[in-house]
């Protein structure tokens, strides 16, 4: 071939490689390939004056406030008073009692099937999506974070949890034992996410369970803050508690060290300029520490219960910029699929929406709106300019932001509408909560290996006593007759064979008692033959008196496998004998799907 035609040649297939890279540029695998990242971090009880970015002087969180500052911050956000509201708004950008949420334990808690959660919408678009860290809107499946459009969970489902310290966990179902501290296992395993996905699109939900209590905190962190002095010249330091507020300052720190191995992860992995990081908290701080003169703490609907940080920061895509205008959790979902350039498919209505306009620098206009903050029957409602709270006081949030001033002659039209927006709200949203469902328990949903039933969700009969007031997190005992006995009021979805899984701890004595489960005609009988009592765990690393209860290293014991019949029946848990003065203390119930077991095995 002369030299000539070579040329030809060489040209003919530079030409028809730029072609092909081109067609491959335009195929809808590659748009998905090029949209951006998403990481969206929800603190737990983590109030608005708890980073230094908004003036609090007693604690540091450098790399928190450097999102702030390089990207988007918002000074008006409201989130719910309490968690498990706040986190069903987050998925599905719809106030929480359409979605069936009205309590924090006990079913209340789950997020109604039939609501498309933002990870169905990024998981339907070709992203790999994961969940670590606090669940808190239901336990069984379909409720489980595995059937809302979660690739992957890592984490706990319940609403809190009583040791940070290599808790029991679960992986998608699967009980397991953490490793080390939760905030920075639950980061670790956020980064190796983002290391096994760095090739396609990813969206994790990083729902950190601190700085709620009990007050657990690694000496590294806790050292800074045991002796320092803390100013409580602020509205409410005739109540605040200092060393609960060192304890929490602590844990803010170790939140804010986290945020910055996150992003350095993403930088090494060159992915920040092609990632939009979201950072949260689900409500109002847990105790009356500052707070910027706002009034209230967590479980208020005024300011100090629901105003939230809300920062965004996606590199060299955003402005930074901070923004005044009203925003709230309901938000999220529409604003992150915006940013992604998809289109949601829900067949309801959303609340939210897209806060894109502000966070890329084009908000030319902007209509006025109402955001409603609600719980245990109290509602407020607020616009770009007041309040009405839930005594129907009108409030100037622009030159009272502390709500120290009751407006008490108002304009004409001011009042009236805040309270017939109020009312609407009250009778359409509102309405659609039923607190008085009967909360039952669904096992054998379709498709899914575990199904967990824990002491939060069980009813004791006889002498069986809750570990603590709080059910999450909690577990039976006092366990001290035969006739005594642990329900669940549960549907079993698929007559099958399950596997059951006690966690359990006894003292000496109660070897060779004998354990009793039983649905319906169908029992499963086992007898105790290892005593285990240990102590309560991370005792050391409470800086602060809990409330909740104490944890424990609770104890596998394999029941075998019985058959349950489909339909609605009570599960019991019973003592055939008991040998010594007290039976087992009790946490959960495993069933483990056979079919299911033996296709992943």
């Amino acid at each position: 071939m002369s030299a000539k035609h070579l040329s030809i040649v060489c040209l003919l297939l530079l030409i028809v490689g730029i072609q092909s890279v081109f067609l491959q540029s335009c195929t809808p695998n590659s748009k998905i390939k090029t949209r951006p990242n998403i990481v969206l971090i929800v603190t737990d009880d983590q109030g608005w004056g708890d980073l230094g970015i908004n003036g609090n002087p007693h604690l540091q969180t450098t790399n928190i406030d450097k999102l702030a500052t390089q990207g988007v911050q918002f000074s008006r956000f409201y989130v719910s008073p309490v968690c498990s509201p706040t986190r069903a708004e987050i998925l599905t950008g719809r106030y929480h009692p359409r979605g069936g949420v009205y309590t924090t334990s006990q079913g209340g808690e789950r997020l109604n099937p039939n609501e498309t959660t933002i990870a169905d919408v990024f998981k339907s678009n070709g992203y790999y999506t994961a969940a670590m860290g606090k669940w808190h809107n239901g336990s069984q499946p379909p409720y489980h974070p595995n059937n809302r459009g979660f690739d992957e969970f890592y984490g706990f489902c319940s609403g809190h949890w009583g040791n940070y310290f290599s808790p029991m966990l679960e992986r998608n179902g699967e009980i397991i034992k953490g490793d080390g501290f939760v905030i920075d296992d639950f980061t670790n395993q956020a980064m190796d996410v983002i290391d096994r996905k760095k090739d396609q699109p990813f969206f994790i939900y990083l729902a950190y369970n601190t700085p709620h209590s009990p007050m657990q905190v690694p000496d590294v962190w806790w050292d800074k803050y045991k002796n320092s002095p803390i100013d409580t010249v602020h509205r409410y330091s005739d109540r605040e508690k200092t060393q609960k507020t060192r304890a929490a300052y602590a844990l803010c720190e170790n939140i804010d060290w986290n945020v910055g191995r996150l992003v350095d992860k993403l930088e090494s992995l060159k992915l920040l300029e092609n990632t939009i990081i979201v950072y949260m908290s689900d409500n109002g701080p847990n105790g009356w520490r500052w707070n910027d003169g706002l009034k209230g703490i967590k479980g208020s609907t005024d300011e100090g219960g629901v105003r939230s940080p809300l920062l965004v920061y996606w590199k060299n895509h955003m402005t930074p910029n901070t923004i005044d205008k009203i925003a709230s959790a309901i938000d999220l979902l529409p604003s992150l699929t915006d940013l992604a350039d998809i289109t949601p498919s829900i067949d309801k209505p959303l609340d939210g929406i897209s806060l894109k306009p502000f966070l890329l620098g084009s908000n030319d206009s902007w209509e006025n709106r109402y955001v409603y903050s609600h719980w245990n029957g109290n509602v407020s409602v607020r616009d770009q300019h007041y309040i009405l709270d839930h005594k129907n006081q009108l409030f100037d949030l622009n030159t009272d932001p502390g709500q120290l001033k009751p407006i008490t002659q108002s304009s004409d039209s001011v009042l009236p509408k805040l309270m017939a927006q109020k009312k609407e709200w009250m009778n359409t949203v509102l309405k659609e909560l039923d607190r008085n469902r009967k909360e039952v328990y669904p096992i054998g949903f379709e498709g899914s290996r575990f199904t967990h039933l824990p002491a939060r969700d069980g009813v004791p009969h006889g002498n069986i006593k809750r570990s603590n007031r709080w059910p999450n997190s909690s577990y039976f005992t006092n366990w001290v007759s035969s006739s005594d006995s642990i329900t669940w009021d549960c549907d079993v979805l698929i007559e099958q064979s399950y596997k059951a899984t006690v966690y359990y701890t006894c003292k000496d004595s109660a070897v060779g008692s004998t354990i009793l489960l039983r649905q319906r005609g169908n029992e499963l009988e086992k007898r105790i033959v290892q005593a285990h009592d240990p102590g309560f765990e991370g005792v050391n690393f409470d800086r602060f008196p809990r409330e909740e209860s104490y944890e424990k290293n609770f104890k596998a014991l394999d029941m075998g496998v019985i058959h349950l019949d489909k339909g609605h029946h009570s599960i019991s848990l019973k003592a055939s004998n008991i040998e010594g003065p007290q039976f087992i203390d009790f946490r959960l119930l495993v069933l483990e799907s056979a079919a299911n077991q033996q296709a992943s095995n």
